[in-house]
């Protein structure tokens, strides 16, 4: 456990050089656009390094869930609790994020210590930290378009499309299967099943917050094409 523990720290502590870094080079953008930058680079890191994971290393995780921890699965897991660590703490000390994203972290937090704590089911922590991640850099894509006045453009529409189905498709469908095969097979752990129940309940709850925010956004986009048409008439008619 020693090793895991160092690793841990190591790896914060990379994860806030990298942001002191970042900082100190591009402190002109401030905190959160650097922080968002972090968020961003891992978010393209875990997802390549479990999708090499679970589609060529294995095992797959539809199929052996609840089998031990290789150590590409452990390297994994700790660079990316070292990063959830960092941001959990940079979200409480910057009150930027809600009770819903809080929570998020807290059990992404406390699933990879309990995961590596067992020495089993790695692969469907990664698993889920590549059903998560995915789709990160869409999310960190739409932030850096609102704050640089590019948001209410064609492509910030087609970056919220692409967020908002890949989401929906990844945490509801793909991640109700990987959550069926969990439960359905003897060997993981009954901590660990109750554990995918929870992450697979707080999906749904995004969701519904995506939901909402797609309805909005289907509402503006009316009025606007409202607007436009009325203004049209009222041109032809002059």
């Amino acid at each position: 456990m020693t090793p895991l523990v160092l690793g841990v720290g190591a790896c914060l502590a990379g994860w806030i050089a990298l942001y002191a870094l970042l900082c100190y080079t591009n402190g002109s953008c401030g905190y959160e656009w650097n922080c968002r930058l972090v968020t961003l680079f891992h978010g393209i890191l875990a997802v390549c390094i479990t999708a090499y994971i679970g589609y060529i290393d294995g095992p797959w995780p539809f199929t052996y869930p609840g089998t031990k921890n290789t150590p590409l699965q452990i390297s994994a897991m700790v660079v990316s609790l070292g990063y959830f660590i960092f941001d959990m703490a940079w979200c409480v000390y910057f009150r930027t994020e809600g009770l819903v994203m809080l929570a998020h972290h807290t059990m992404s937090i406390l699933g990879i210590m309990l995961t590596l704590w067992l020495g089993e089911s790695g692969i469907e922590s990664c698993a889920v930290l590549f059903g998560s991640e995915i789709t990160n850099p869409l999310l960190q894509t739409r932030w850096f378009l609102k704050h640089s006045g590019r948001y209410n453009s064609f492509l910030g529409d087609v970056v919220d499309v692409l967020f908002v189905l890949l989401f929906v498709f990844m945490r509801v469908f793909v991640g109700g299967a990987m959550l069926y095969c969990e439960l359905v097979s003897p060997r993981p752990k009954f901590i660990i099943k109750c554990g995918g129940v929870a992450m697979y309940a707080l999906s749904w709850v995004f969701v519904v917050d995506i939901g909402r925010f797609t309805y909005r956004k289907y509402q503006r986009w009316m009025n606007h094409h409202r607007m436009a048409e009325a203004n049209g008439q009222d041109v032809k008619r002059e």
